[in-house]
């Protein structure tokens, strides 16, 4: 069973940018498709970027061209590099695999002036 632990996150002004990080253990980033989601308040849990095994990646129609994700095999770590952030991307944000595993803490990103 995977665990997965989200960092990065803080308050950041419209337009600016955020790296978040996940720690992964006891799964591969390298040998599982990664995704990052995120929930904001009273909304449902969303997909926002995945990754697959051979390295193509898929986003949601609202970060295409502000979000990209990415992993260290190394490290066995995941990252989202948020650019042009927006109010309506204020949500905590988690890693997973997919199929999803268990779910780590997030961490919470607010976009606001």
């Amino acid at each position: 069973q995977g665990q997965f632990v989200e960092s990065g996150g803080g308050l950041v002004q419209p337009g600016g940018s955020l790296r978040l990080s996940c720690a992964v253990y006891g799964v591969s980033v390298r040998n599982n498709i990664m995704t990052w989601y995120r929930q904001a308040p009273g909304k449902q849990r969303e997909l926002v970027a995945s990754k697959s095994i051979g390295g193509s990646t898929n986003y949601v129609d609202s970060v295409k061209g502000r979000f990209t994700i990415s992993r260290d095999n190394a490290k066995n770590t995941m990252y989202l590099q948020m650019n042009a952030l927006k109010p309506e991307d204020t949500a905590v944000y988690y890693c997973n695999t997919q199929p999803t595993d268990s779910w780590g803490q997030g961490t919470q990103v607010t976009v606001s002036s």
